[in-house]
């Protein structure tokens, strides 16, 4: 049964649709399409607001958008590993040195697809079997709820830890960095400075795995979504919008 997340959407409010990763045989389903230009520089993040109108962009091995891209979605290295490091720990800061950065790479697993296509856009029913990961697009709020949500069927001693906030660019983030897109696991993402000027600067991705996706769907009113604590938080912000409304008269 495919996963429907209506309730859960309207519960906390997300208005910016989902958007999900896929590795699928047939581009031809996910139309209408973009792709990157060839041996251009492109973050994917550039598409966000393509992606809120329904397009889905198409990356393969030769238009992957970034040299990123194409080493987290394709195992592609495209740059001497030394320059590499230096670009990341000392052009850029990300790492207190290039030894400590070398470590983290050579303990980064990318993603190997299994098709030829990755394809990233609006979240289909149709093409539910070929997605691997969603991303919710979420404000402070939301992303606290949605956090309780992961922690709703949790329990102490899982094998992986239900959300993680790990190093790493923000398409990695999307896919490679799950420890196993078979378990059911969320990232806090798009914490990359590079991609956050690509998206609006009060709202973080967060991205589950497949498994997860259909937990966070059979929540239902008997949870915290038909609870005190929620209703309160929103009312809350209710109000402080009208005393700000009134306050600014």
């Amino acid at each position: 049964m495919i996963p429907n997340p209506t309730l859960l959407l309207n519960k906390l409010d997300i208005r910016i649709p989902l958007v999900g990763v896929y590795d699928a045989p047939d581009p031809g389903l996910f139309e209408p399409l973009l792709k990157p230009g060839q041996g251009r520089h492109q973050c994917i993040f550039m598409y966000f607001n393509a992606w809120k109108k329904g397009n889905t962009l198409h990356l393969t091995e030769s238009k992957s958008g970034c040299r990123g891209c194409a080493r987290s979605f394709f195992n592609i290295d495209t740059r001497d590993r030394q320059q590499f490091l230096n670009f990341l720990a000392r052009e850029e800061g990300l790492k207190a040195s290039t030894e400590i950065m070398g470590c983290w790479l050579d303990n980064d697993k990318p993603y190997r697809p299994r098709h030829e296509h990755l394809l990233i856009g609006p979240c289909k029913p149709e093409n539910f079997p070929y997605l691997k990961s969603v991303t919710f697009w979420v404000n402070p709020d939301q992303l606290s709820a949605l956090v309780i949500g992961i922690h709703y069927h949790h329990e102490p001693g899982d094998r992986i830890s239900p959300v993680v906030a790990p190093f790493g660019s923000g398409c990695m983030q999307l896919l490679s960095l799950f420890s196993d897109l078979t378990e059911p696991q969320a990232i806090i993402g798009s914490t990359d400075l590079a991609m956050r000027p690509y998206i609006p600067p009060d709202i973080l991705a967060f991205t589950v795995t497949v498994p997860m996706f259909r937990r966070l769907c059979q929540l239902d009113e008997t949870s915290f979504l038909g609870k005190p604590f929620l209703k309160k938080l929103k009312q809350s912000r209710i109000s402080n919008s009208i005393n700000s409304d009134k306050s600014a008269d």
